[in-house]
């Protein structure tokens, strides 16, 4: 499948392969470095990072390699996802080595540098997303590529930018959770706010209709299954946001 994920992006699956790594480096790291931020080890977040992007870019990688772009449009949208991902990267590591937040830190006038500019790269990697989105919605069902796959690609690309942008609304407010400070008690690994609301949640879980609506397209082949499961995971995402707004966790 690497071979495959390769040849269909290089520069998208080069990208995935390396934060495949940086995820070990960062798993490595937490065991041999004891230091804590907001309660848990500081290297918690580069390893969520780095395999969330991972999974991110390969999947991206695999299911943008059917568009139809025109030029070198193609080219161009892989290497600014690849470009602004790999910068975020260098943030989120680079401030855990220094022992202090990536996210909504301002504390300083650097730190408030790292923040802005990470908040800027992501924007423009969700505009090069959806103008990949786009070139999907352009191309029409060719052999080997059924209408149900194609529209788990299309409505999956659309929802996935949709949440995307949601983490605008964390940047504003300088923390992701809502009637608790951030670092308070989480569920384990995610560190969800199990105290308050978390907007978290359903960032995570909308970004993930990348992988699940192309996923089930391909498995069932029903152009309406595809657009009822989008539907649902649009009503849940939108719920989970709501829920998160009001100040209510996940479980509890």
């Amino acid at each position: 499948m690497l071979g495959e994920l390769l040849r269909r992006n290089e520069v998208l699956g080069w990208t995935a392969v390396a934060h495949g790594v940086l995820f070990l480096v960062a798993l490595v790291l937490s065991q041999v470095d004891g230091r804590q931020l907001a309660g848990i080890n500081l290297w918690i977040k580069p390893m969520k990072f780095a395999i969330s992007i991972a999974l991110y870019t390969a999947t991206y990688g695999w299911i943008y390699h059917h568009a139809m772009a025109p030029g070198g449009a193609k080219a161009l949208v892989s290497w600014v996802i690849a470009g602004t991902l790999c910068y975020e990267t260098v943030c989120i590591f680079g401030q855990a080595a220094r022992g202090v937040g990536s996210h909504f830190n301002v504390a300083t006038g650097f730190d408030g540098f790292v923040f802005a500019s990470m908040g800027v790269m992501i924007v423009i990697n969700m505009l090069a997303a959806l103008a990949g989105a786009w070139h999907c919605w352009q191309t029409s069902p060719t052999l080997g590529l059924t209408p149900a796959y194609l529209w788990g690609i299309r409505l999956g690309m659309l929802i996935f930018v949709l949440a995307g942008f949601e983490g605008g609304l964390m940047g504003s407010r300088l923390q992701h959770a809502v009637g608790v400070p951030d670092g308070g008690p989480g569920l384990p690994i995610l560190n969800w706010s199990t105290e308050g609301g978390d907007l978290r949640v359903a960032h995570f879980v909308g970004m993930h209709a990348l992988q699940a609506l192309p996923l089930l397209g391909y498995w069932l082949g029903s152009v309406w299954t595809v657009w009822g499961a989008a539907a649902g995971w649009v009503g849940v995402t939108v719920w989970l946001l709501v829920r998160a707004l009001a100040g209510r966790p996940l479980i509890g």
